[in-house]
């Protein structure tokens, strides 16, 4: 029998982020989940920004935010996705230096959703030309074309 793997608290965290984050965007992509997954989609999404609190960066902070907030914008429940929008869209302004290009798009683009679904036209179509705009500039190919794909599915609330 072999010996059973070990890990310090920092990389038990870190491996726990890492594996709900991944089961949160495993359940997202489905097309249909049941009321059961939906709670599971939720509950994961706070446990992997937890699990990254405690081990990752302001990055991985503002990022679990935005995924909380899409989480909640997907399950159509409007103000937890403006409530953590908003945190993901400080915590990118506040650590600028730390962020990537794409960070920033996306920040806009939880805030246009989140504001779309509450029924907020105007500020979702601020926020909607702010992240349309930060995603041109993107400079990874990947990560633009990836962002456009992600900015072009999905519900938009009425929001063209």
């Amino acid at each position: 029998m072999s010996e059973p793997v070990r890990y310090t608290l920092q990389e038990a965290h870190e491996m726990f982020a890492k594996q709900i984050n991944g089961l949160v965007w495993r359940l997202l992509g489905q097309s249909e989940r049941t009321r059961e997954e939906n709670e599971q989609m939720e509950s994961a999404a706070f446990a992997s920004l937890y699990h990254w609190t405690q081990v990752g960066t302001p990055v991985h902070g503002q990022r679990g935010e935005w995924l909380l907030s899409h989480v909640y914008t997907v399950l159509g429940q409007a103000e937890p996705a403006l409530r953590h929008a908003e945190r993901c869209l400080e915590l990118t302004e506040e650590n600028r230096e730390l962020m990537e290009d794409f960070d920033f798009a996306y920040a806009y683009e939880g805030m246009a959703r989140a504001k779309a679904l509450g029924g907020d036209i105007m500020q979702a179509r601020k926020f909607l030309v702010m992240a349309k705009a930060t995603g041109e500039k993107i400079g990874d190919t990947e990560s633009k074309e990836i962002f456009n794909g992600d900015l072009a599915s999905g519900d938009w609330y009425g929001v063209a």
